[in-house]
């Protein structure tokens, strides 16, 4: 097994294994009115002192595999519990694939309370003749030091036994590392020597370290005894860390620019190109319906800037947004929310890549400018929404805008429909119930042959856009039928129905608006959209396949810390 290949698996066997405490701990407490959902500790991650303040990548799991099995297997129905210990199976596989390791012999009668895994640099050998070598580490406490070793001890006699590898023993700082390294052909001194990998170590009585170098593990070893070079003493860290106080089950602090450059394989960013401020930390929690996550952005906003949320609560232009909407974004200010993205982007390539694109797209579609033509007077509530249509397989999209007074709302909504003149369309005026709406068309003539085989031409309006207003709000739909939906009234809304209202619960209270997507009727839309949504499937199996919907919300600035929350629900254990 390539060892690139084995920390990739790693590491997506630590989200992985986020998602199973969540899923675990959730169908527990819902099960039992005895227990007490506290969400998990307080604790950080202890083996943040190996990790480099530049690091792209931290998760930590702070909690031990064999709890989650626990809870896993006492949770699940009888008939269920085959199913739920080959999930857990398939997970222990995929780490120690091809590695003669086996987990409940070899490595739990040792394994801690904490799991860390990181990415320490985008290139551990800075050498430029050779492609970009990434230097991994992780970092595993340890309830038996001495279990440890014997581990580690026989999983390198094996490998010794084989004769097909060399092991080395060196002695760092009063550690001692181990690692093996192909043992070199006959004749082949002329030949570039094979670079040592898979290197381990126990610090102390308390670390279990493995690298894919050992310049990496030495640099972990550096960080810890030189304070001003690991994460555990960065400002930064410290100050996310500590606006992120609520009990959590897992932790990861991540270092944006790095991490784009490292998942696109693009040039590693200098210091010159990017703030180092550009991180998030994100803290993973229960709550009785599922997974709660808590996210800390430093590097958007100025580092004295601070903010209360705009929101207590849900905005009412959220009333015309059908319950069955698939994926619904409601807040205030569009203009304002601009503003700040298009600040936030800067010179960012990741973050233009993902914004321009598709505005781009939008934008010849239609013939407008998004910022000029609407954003710039849409300054009070707006709510959007994508409404699924059983007879197609693009949805049917519903944005509200309130017009307020002393903005170029009437104006702009008269530009809109000059423009879709300028663009071939007919404008006109229908009824609608008790409504006179306007509606966009195209005329296309259809030809069909009739029953004395004459081919006979008929006149076709297609509709491809309808707006109307409703007291101060102004109703845009892509057909009439949605707009029909939309103007059923309050108890037909998202706002109303339960579903919104469990999936926004668990969220604060006084925010900046809400993003909420309906898993079951939003995820064939969402996987063809962004086909990045089904390899982080793959990663986070155990949480898509019981996701019921995602919810999120952001909450203000405090002293440059940008807060928001998401929030995972959860299909419950008597769900089929």
């Amino acid at each position: 097994m390539k060892l690139r290949s084995f920390f990739y698996a790693l590491a997506a066997g630590t989200v992985a294994l986020l998602f199973v405490a969540a899923v675990g701990f959730f169908w527990l407490t819902s099960q039992s009115p005895l227990n007490i959902l506290r969400g998990g500790t307080v604790t950080t991650p202890t083996a943040a002192i190996f990790v480099p303040k530049q690091a792209p990548l931290m998760a930590s799991l702070l909690v031990n595999p064999d709890r989650l099995e626990a809870f896993r297997q006492l949770v699940a129905r009888p008939e269920n519990r085959r199913r739920s210990r080959a999930e857990l199976n398939q997970i222990e596989e995929s780490l120690l694939a091809n590695t003669d390791i086996n987990y409940r012999r070899d490595i739990q009668p040792w394994i801690g309370d904490e799991i860390t895994f990181a990415v320490t640099s985008l290139d551990f050998d800075r050498n430029q003749e050779n492609a970009a070598q990434p230097g991994y580490l992780v970092a595993v406490t340890t309830k038996d030091a001495q279990k440890a070793r014997e581990f580690l001890q026989l999983f390198y006699s094996k490998q010794a036994i084989a004769g097909t590898e060399d092991l080395v023993f060196e002695q760092y700082k009063g550690v001692n590392l181990t690692y093996k390294r192909p043992i070199a052909p006959i004749g082949g001194s002329n030949q570039t020597p094979t670079p040592p990998v898979w290197t381990s170590a126990v610090v102390g009585d308390r670390f279990v370290l493995f690298a894919n170098h050992p310049k990496v593990l030495r640099n972990a070893l550096n960080n810890v005894q030189a304070a001003n070079l690991n994460l555990e003493d960065d400002p930064e860290y410290q100050q996310v860390l500590q606006s992120l106080n609520e009990p959590r089950i897992g932790f990861s602090f991540v270092n944006l620019p790095a991490l784009a450059a490292w998942i696109s394989n693009q040039p590693i960013p200098t210091q010159e190109s990017f703030q180092a401020s550009d991180t998030v930390a994100i803290a993973l929690s229960l709550n009785r319906q599922g997974l709660l996550a808590q996210t800390a952005l430093l590097g958007s906003q100025p580092s004295e800037e601070s903010q209360s949320p705009t929101l207590s609560k849900p905005v009412e232009a959220l009333q015309y947004i059908p319950a069955e909407s698939s994926l619904a974004i409601a807040g205030t200010d569009l203009n304002q929310f601009w503003n700040r993205l298009s600040t936030a982007r800067g010179d960012d390539d990741t973050l233009k890549s993902l914004l321009d694109q598709p505005i781009a797209s939008l934008q010849s579609r239609w013939g407008i400018q998004l910022p000029e033509d609407i954003f710039s007077w849409v300054q009070g509530e707006y709510a959007l929404s994508l409404l699924p249509r059983p007879d197609r397989d693009n949805p049917d999209w519903i944005f509200v805008a309130q017009k307020v007074p002393g903005t170029t709302a009437e104006e702009s909504i008269e530009h809109l429909d000059a423009v879709a003149k300028q663009q071939g369309l007919s404008t006109g005026s229908l009824p609608l119930g008790d409504k006179i709406i306007t509606a966009w068309t195209k005329l296309l003539t259809t030809s069909a042959i009739t029953e004395k085989d004459d081919n006979l031409l008929k006149l076709e309006a297609q509709v491809r856009g309808v707006h109307t207003a409703v007291g101060n709000y102004e109703v845009f739909t892509s057909s009439i039928e949605a707009m029909d939906e939309a103007l059923q009234g309050l108890e037909n809304s998202l706002v109303k129905s339960d579903k919104f209202k469990n999936a926004i619960a668990p969220l604060p209270e006084q925010n900046d608006g809400y993003l909420y997507l309906d898993w079951a009727q939003g995820e064939t839309l969402i996987k063809r959209q962004l086909p990045i949504v089904q390899v982080v499937e793959l990663v986070a199996k155990p949480l898509f396949e019981h996701l019921r919907s995602l919810s999120i919300s952001s909450y203000g600035i405090d002293n440059g810390v940008q807060h928001s929350k998401l929030f995972f629900q959860l299909h419950n254990a008597n769900e089929s």
